[in-house]
């Protein structure tokens, strides 16, 4: 996978540019690979349609999960839950869990 980094935007082939509040969230998330945590592909496939998705996802993002979601045991992420994230404003996790939805 390409990743272009321009003025502090990641871009991923096609898909939409990654907000500049992600680029924390890439230290342990790609798109398409297993990092530390699941690809977003999977995190947009897992929330797909469902019906308070966003809200959802920005509430874990800002308050972490707890372990046992699911993702390490089905090989998609090598730690077993996601930390919280108390730097991240709640707007600004409504910004990312709505990109992250996006996501093919």
């Amino acid at each position: 996978m390409m990743v272009a980094l321009l003025a502090g935007v990641h871009s991923f082939a096609g898909n939409a540019p990654a907000p500049k509040e992600a680029a924390a969230c890439l230290t342990c998330h790609d798109i398409e690979a297993k990092k530390i945590g699941p690809p977003y592909k999977d995190v947009a496939r897992k929330y797909a349609g469902q019906k308070n998705a966003q809200a959802d996802l920005a509430k874990r993002i800002v308050r972490g999960t707890a372990p046992g979601l699911g993702w390490m045991k089905e090989g998609k992420a090598t730690m077993p839950f996601m930390p919280p994230n108390v730097a991240v404003a709640p707007k600004d996790a409504a910004k990312l869990a709505k990109w992250v939805l996006t996501i093919k």
